[in-house]
């Protein structure tokens, strides 16, 4: 077990250390000047070339890249071109925010994912089974923003049950959550259907009916349990994924987390907060990937870790 952990964090040191060279070179090539964002339009062209020249800006590529990379080593994530505060404290300030909604949309995915998977299973090739298929579909494939501002205008402004933006209660978290659950639970409901009905084709299953066991001992007790390991892995993924993809759905709500943070460093190209959350959202995924990967012989005993 132990050594599978250093392989695996080895390993995710160097994903790590990939991404950052990707992220810093597509930043690298962006047409946009972050001078010219700190400076402003009116700004003389020596104001400008002290800038560049403070920040570092006027040295090759090698060389930029090689000080952020030293200093991400010795846990230095950069300071922000306009905001003039250290990353590392903008992406903790808004981080439990991001973590709380993280959290509350993986709940809602998976009471709305996993019932609709198992039932679709269970009827297979039956018309049951087609709605709930297509209505997955149509939920992964609708835009965030319109899915947030239906939401919105049905249960804030018309019925007036939640409130239209902010942070702070559980009334704030709902309409975000949902919006966010809505919107993978079709994923999480197709990976169950698939996986459900793959082991309800098994022999322990055929025995388990054998033996006279009740049809909801037998979904609930032996084909779910068996079934549930691709769920993990994906719950897995989506630790990495909601801490950089929810971009749309806290600025529509105006949810104070590092995605509104993202979007808003992003119009501004404030490139140190860009990788400091890209990379934030690459450890992520990868503590989410070993976390579900070690988890995953406890529900399975047949999994080894090697």
């Amino acid at each position: 077990m132990l050594a599978y952990i250093v392989r695996r964090l080895i390993q995710s040191a160097l994903i790590l250390l990939g991404v950052s060279f990707i992220t810093f070179v597509l930043l690298y090539v962006l047409p946009a000047d972050p001078v010219r964002q700190i400076a402003g339009r009116s700004a003389t062209a020596e104001t400008v070339a002290s800038i560049r020249q403070q920040l570092g800006l006027d040295q090759p590529f090698i060389v930029q890249y090689g000080d952020y990379l030293w200093n991400l080593i010795n846990g230095n994530l950069g300071r922000s071109y306009l905001q003039k505060t250290e990353v590392t404290d903008l992406i903790l300030s808004r981080l439990p925010a991001t973590l709380q909604l993280l959290v509350a949309a993986i709940i809602c995915e998976l009471l709305i994912g996993l019932p609709l998977g198992i039932v679709a299973a269970l009827n297979r090739g039956k018309l049951l089974d087609n709605a709930l298929m297509l209505t997955s579909f149509m939920t992964v494939s609708a835009p965030q923003f319109v899915v947030a501002l239906l939401l919105l205008f049905i249960f804030a402004v018309t019925l007036g049950w939640f409130p239209i933006g902010g942070y702070g209660t559980f009334s704030h978290i709902v309409l975000p959550a949902l919006t966010l659950g809505i919107l993978g639970s079709g994923w999480y409901s197709r990976i169950v259907r698939s996986s459900m009905i793959d082991v309800l084709r098994a022999d322990f299953i055929r025995t388990a009916r054998a033996k006279g066991l009740g049809r909801s001992r037998v979904i609930f007790g032996h084909a779910l349990p068996n079934a549930i390991l691709p769920i993990i892995a994906m719950i897995g993924i989506d630790i990495g994924m909601f801490m950089s993809g929810i971009v749309v759905v806290e600025s529509v709500f105006g949810w104070p987390g590092i995605g509104q943070l993202a979007w808003q460093a992003i119009q501004r190209v404030d490139i140190p907060i860009i990788m400091g959350v890209t990379l934030v959202s690459a450890c992520g995924i990868v503590l989410g990937n070993l976390i579900a990967d070690l988890i995953s012989p406890l529900i399975d005993p047949r999994i080894k870790l090697r």
